[in-house]
């Protein structure tokens, strides 16, 4: 495959080798020689051992743990290739760490997404490709292209797959998340139901209701980021209470930090459904009940439509 004009040159930091590769061979492309390694005080080194002169370059880095140490790769990538004349370059980040931070959350705090938003684009980077940022605005921070691709087509396809939809109820596991639930229930055509929850101290959650009648339903918990686990684990004990005959879980981001495979695996949740768009840990591959989809064939189509100069929403029409 080539780009409208010049070559395609796929080049991967370390967040996610897995996902890189299957980028790669959805693309039939060979990912470009590089070296992204740490000197002995951890300062990031970064040697491009290909020509990119004139070429459409895609860096393939999610931001996901260790957030920072991932954004400065990315960055350095981004100064190396434009130091040897790519002709364009285009941050593809699955994951978009610091997303939460959208907004100031009280005084005197920061706005850290628009931060990282400035730090890309001002490294050199010409157009951003993410996956279902946690809020649609953060392109806004952008002063470049960005395309905010939707994991939800591959959401429907699995559940339609493995589910009578007859029986089947969408929920949003808070009411910041209805847009979202409300979008996929539509593509399969099934009611809407809502989980109430009060937030007491960061990281752990209070669910206090259930808007909707879930009796004797499956129930699926559709959101963007699975963190703690926490308000999963409440949202399904309070979906169950109130007759829910089983309760699964799509969601795209699957961060899962601290103990938290360990508390979806003991938990009520029939199954949590996640993308690769973080390389899951030890404890994520080996959980019975965690499911990964994977999105490498959504991103090689988005690549290609990219460098070929065309339509990359109709992607999702």
């Amino acid at each position: 495959m080539s780009a409208k004009n010049g070559s395609i040159k796929l080049v991967a930091g370390n967040s996610n080798p897995a996902l890189a590769a299957g980028i790669a061979a959805e693309l039939g492309l060979p990912l470009t020689k590089a070296v992204v390694r740490r000197f002995a005080d951890m300062e990031i080194f970064v040697e491009i051992q290909e020509n990119v002169r004139g070429s459409d370059v895609f860096i393939l880095q999610s931001t996901s743990y260790p957030a920072n140490d991932l954004l400065m790769e990315l960055l350095i990538i981004t100064d190396a290739l434009r130091r040897a004349s790519a002709r364009r370059i285009t941050a593809v980040v699955p994951y978009f760490g610091y997303a939460r931070q959208d907004r100031k959350s009280g005084s005197r705090t920061p706005i850290s997404a628009k931060l990282v938003a400035n730090l890309i684009t001002h490294a050199g980077v010409d157009r951003v490709m993410t996956l279902d940022l946690h809020a649609g605005q953060i392109q806004g921070f952008f002063d470049i292209p960005t395309d905010n691709l939707y994991a939800a087509p591959l959401m429907v396809r699995d559940i339609k797959d493995r589910f009578d939809l007859s029986s089947v109820m969408v929920v949003s596991p808070d009411v910041g998340g209805v847009a979202r639930a409300r979008g996929l229930a539509k593509r399969i055509n099934t009611p809407l139901a809502i989980v109430d929850k009060r937030r007491e101290r960061p990281g752990e959650s209070e669910v206090m209701n259930v808007i909707g009648d879930v009796s004797g339903r499956t129930c699926i918990l559709i959101d963007d980021i699975v963190d703690s686990g926490g308000t999963l684990v409440n949202a399904a004990d309070a979906l169950l209470k109130h007759g829910a005959k089983d309760v699964y879980a799509y969601i795209t981001h699957g961060v899962l930090s601290g103990g938290a495979a360990t508390r979806i695996t003991s938990s009520r949740l029939k199954e949590l459904v996640i993308t690769d768009s973080i390389m899951p840990t030890e404890a994520v591959r080996n959980a019975p009940n965690i499911r990964a989809l994977p999105i490498a064939p959504l991103i090689a189509e988005a690549i290609g439509r990219t460098a070929a100069e065309e339509s990359v929403s109709s992607l999702f029409d």
